[in-house]
């Protein structure tokens, strides 16, 4: 087992990752940028070393700065956590170069499904069904022809790309010229690659992925569905396991699907198959492999009953995993709501600012994920989430209601954020009766606007801005002319 893991990574994916280690009783490095010095993930660490500039490529995004921390360190491993480097095959094997183990896949299997274009050519040789489309088309007028043969509606993506970005839905020949120049602008600026692919866009289709768990000695299993249809900008919001939409011989058929699919890259390490799924005629298609543990893992370690981030430690050092498939079952239910510092209704645009209050929601059944506390500072530097808020209870109905009930739970003040948002699309009568679909949200909340602010929570903000900033002693405050109840009188004036 390692002695020592760096974990190139920050938030509450890195403070995840160290919770699986201190049980494991590995010690932890954090590294860290300008933005992050005070961050809890470098308060969590047994050490922390410092990268660079708050520019993610000055720090989490530099390779040789992660690696000489690694060795400065005497770390034995890196785990990636996920987003930033957690999927650069250059990254693999940089580390494995320095004598390091990397947590995750090997680099050619990263390689291999990185490319858009190429895991698609490589799954249908495998056998493993997948979306009616056409990649390495070069002119316009190979996207107009192509388009024509699928018929539209039809997704352009970039063919190196993920999250959501590099993507537009063509509904009609008009839309097309525009698309295909926007999808590669944005491509391009995101990953340094402008290719794209063509693919028939199914409206009404589930976005369904399978978590897949295997080690370094042939054992390969899938761990269940997560239904991830809830969707903003193309990215997920909500998840959840099981699926409300799959009957059993379907979530069989998708299991062995994403088996087959990543024993085709001879995969190791946590992976997700991801597909969408067309309810009409209970068709389902390969989409991509993310090459890495996801945000929404917790979902599947509740329903399963299996610590996927201990084992993913446990595989990459060489453990065989001693579980077949006939070992598992989901068990009840479980929710997932990513909590950003965003304000959904203004384009979803990030906010940024002091955390002046931050209270976690608890109880049987709630967890959060987490990477900031009361005081902490919410950058433009990075990703603005805030935490992942999971509940899990024993059957769907139960589990929504207990996380509307968590959702209430959780105060933030200093930013603006999407749990209003939130208890909106889970009180909707279709979410309720799992009618949703990749599109869902934008048809049913473009103009979604929050309540009006009660005057309680503007004081209690208001309170606890000046008990966080005004610490002074007795006399000082006796005498400062900036009067916390003056400020409330302000507020209801």
């Amino acid at each position: 087992m390692f002695n020592k893991i760096l974990i190139a990574n920050r938030g509450e994916i890195a403070i995840r990752i160290m919770r699986a280690c201190k049980e494991l009783v590995i010690k932890t490095v954090a590294v860290y940028s300008d933005a992050d010095k005070n961050s809890q993930h470098v308060q969590f660490a047994d050490e922390a070393f410092y990268l660079g500039d708050s520019a993610p490529k000055e720090s989490y995004l530099n390779i040789d700065k992660l690696i000489n921390a690694a060795i400065q360190t005497g770390a034995d491993a890196i785990h990636p956590g996920y987003g930033f480097l957690s999927e650069n095959a250059s990254f693999a094997s940089a580390v494995d170069s320095a004598h390091v183990t990397f947590i995750g896949p090997s680099s050619d299997s990263i390689r291999a499904m990185g490319d858009k274009a190429e895991s698609k050519v490589l799954m249908k040789k495998a056998g493993v069904p997948t979306v009616p489309g056409f990649e390495g088309l070069e002119s316009e007028k190979d996207f107009e022809k192509a388009a024509k043969e699928i018929g539209y509606p039809v997704l352009v993506k970039a063919a190196a790309g993920g999250g959501g970005k590099g993507m537009r839905v063509v509904n009609e020949e008009s839309e097309l010229s525009e698309a295909i120049q926007a999808a590669k602008r944005e491509a391009l600026n995101s990953f340094g690659d402008e290719r794209l692919l063509i693919e028939k866009y199914i409206a009404d289709g589930h976005h369904i992925e399978i978590q897949v768990f295997g080690d370094k000695h042939g054992n390969l299993i899938h761990l269940f569905e997560r239904e991830c249809s809830v969707q903003r900008r193309h990215q997920k919001i909500i998840e959840e396991s099981p699926s409300p939409l799959l009957t059993p011989e379907i979530r069989n058929q998708m299991g062995e699907a994403a088996v087959k699919a990543a024993k085709a890259v001879n995969y190791f390490n946590a992976g997700t198959i991801e597909f969408i799924f067309n309810p009409s005629d209970s068709t389902f298609y390969f989409l991509e492999m993310n090459t890495r543990l996801q945000v929404e893992h917790p979902v599947t370690e509740l329903v399963a009953g299996i610590d996927l981030a201990q084992w993913q430690i446990r595989i990459a050092a060489g453990e065989k995993f001693p579980f077949n498939q006939s070992d598992f079952m989901q068990r009840g239910h479980a929710i997932e709501c990513r909590i950003y510092a965003e304000d959904p209704s203004n384009g979803f645009l990030p906010s940024i600012g002091k955390l002046l209050q931050f209270i976690e929601p608890h109880g049987p059944g709630i967890r959060v994920d987490s990477g900031f506390a009361k005081g902490d500072e919410v950058t433009h530097f990075y990703d603005p989430l805030l935490a992942k808020l999971i509940v899990y209870a024993e059957n769907r109905e139960t589990a929504i209601q207990k996380m509307q009930n968590a959702l209430k739970d959780f105060i933030v003040h200093g930013v603006v954020t999407n749990i209003d948002y939130m208890q909106a699309v889970l009180s909707h009568e279709d979410f309720a009766k799992g009618k949703i679909s990749t599109r869902w949200v934008e048809r049913n909340f473009s103009d979604w606007q929050p309540a009006k602010t009660e005057i309680e929570s503007l004081i209690s903000a208001s309170l606890a801005d000046l008990i966080f900033v005004n610490q002074k002693s007795k006399n000082e405050n006796e005498t400062d002319p900036f009067n916390p109840w003056k400020k409330i009188n302000n507020f209801r004036n």
